[in-house]
């Protein structure tokens, strides 16, 4: 363990907004773009093995929650299970793949929603591994003094770019259904998560140690997989956004729509792999002695492909010690490794001293994150 005192996180809480929506009721909510893409949909729903989401939308189009509503919510929640009152917090650390503003950044908005004391704040903003970015941020700060009561939350507003009006100008019932952009609107879910860190356990109930987070980017291997800002993410038809002559220029050429690029993703997999393999070796740490593996992923496919690829390297964590809610909760992107560890405190008989991997991998432009953690 790195110098400075440990940490332990004493509270995980979540968010979701309304009620589970079941995969024969998402049209109700984000729409139908054409009968073509909705038969593409329920291919889609079929390898991706989700049951029900949650959508910040309502049936009107119109929305319930705002990104930072839905992330103070979920602070709130770990607040009270970590029993400490929101006006203790000193440090707050958010994700999100895309705030409620262009300008100014997330943090504000939550803290804003939260409507705590001054306290010092940091925003980060990628896909799904700025999650750990936040939690690594704020447990680096807690072990070094400069922080005794922080919180990291992750949240995701998914839903608003799948309404059919936002493909309208270059996307309709004529066009050809584009998998890059079907796959995201039949996976992504809206929820939130965070996480209170402090310098001490509990004086009862469970508590996690973290032990150390890890990250490294292979953005110098591959271009942008998951992504929006741009009408392509290769080519002449990668420039950002802003560099069209107005924003309704970019709107109108496809170039604000949310996309993922498959053959890209496929190809990151032996590289998230290959980064494991390496912390193995770091931490000398034998998958065997992992009692609970928390594994991001989007798609049951995507699962399988993972489980594929460790048993082929020998350091499979065995099957029945992963935990993922991906069918009952969709994709929540940064939330999800924050609701995946709140229903594992919450409905498993932890013990002192059992070991948690958790790992993030980001197909935004390839990072991999891994978290290490032990009951106490």
């Amino acid at each position: 363990m790195s110098p400075g005192q440990a940490v332990f996180i004493t509270g995980v809480g979540k968010f979701l907004p309304g009620e589970p929506v079941a995969n024969q009721d998402m049209a109700a909510y984000i729409g139908s773009i054409s009968k073509r893409s909705s038969t593409l949909g329920s291919a889609i729903l079929r390898k991706n093995g989700i049951k029900h989401r949650f959508y910040a939308l309502d049936t009107e189009g119109g929305y319930r929650y705002t990104n930072a509503s839905m992330a103070a919510h979920a602070i709130h929640d770990a607040l009270k299970q970590a029993r400490c009152q929101p006006e203790q917090v000193d440090l707050l650390a958010t994700s999100t793949t895309q705030g409620d503003y262009l300008v100014p950044g997330f943090a504000s908005a939550v803290h804003g929603e939260l409507g705590i004391p001054p306290l010092a704040i940091f925003s980060f903003q990628s896909v799904c591994a700025s999650s750990l970015m936040a939690v690594k941020n704020a447990w680096l700060n807690v072990k070094v003094g400069e922080s005794q009561l922080a919180v990291a939350s992750g949240s995701e507003f998914a839903s608003r770019w799948f309404r059919p009006s936002v493909y309208r100008p270059f996307y309709d019932e004529a066009a050809r259904p584009d998998p890059q952009i079907e796959f995201l609107r039949w996976t992504l879910s809206d929820g939130a998560g965070a996480l209170v860190l402090e310098p001490g356990p509990k004086p009862d109930g469970v508590s996690l140690r973290v032990d150390w987070i890890q990250f490294k980017s292979f953005a110098d291997r591959f271009p942008p997989c998951m992504y929006a800002g741009a009408k392509s993410n290769t080519g002449a038809d990668d420039q950002g956004w802003g560099l069209y002559e107005s924003p309704q220029a970019a709107y109108e050429a496809g170039a604000i729509a949310l996309k993922q690029d498959f053959e890209i993703l496929y190809a990151m997999f032996p590289v998230w792999v290959g980064y494991y393999l390496e912390l193995l070796e770091k931490y000398d740490l034998d998958p065997n002695a992992i009692d609970y593996f928390l594994p991001h992923y989007s798609s049951h496919s995507l699962g399988e492909e993972m489980k594929r690829l460790l048993r082929r390297t020998g350091a499979m964590i065995v099957e029945e010690r992963w935990c993922n809610n991906l069918e009952r909760y969709g994709n929540t992107g940064t939330a999800s490794i924050f609701i995946m560890l709140e229903e594992l405190v919450q409905k498993h008989p932890l013990q002192p001293g059992q070991r948690i991997l958790c790992f993030v991998p980001e197909s935004g432009r390839c990072i991999a994150a891994f978290m290490h953690l032990t009951v106490v």
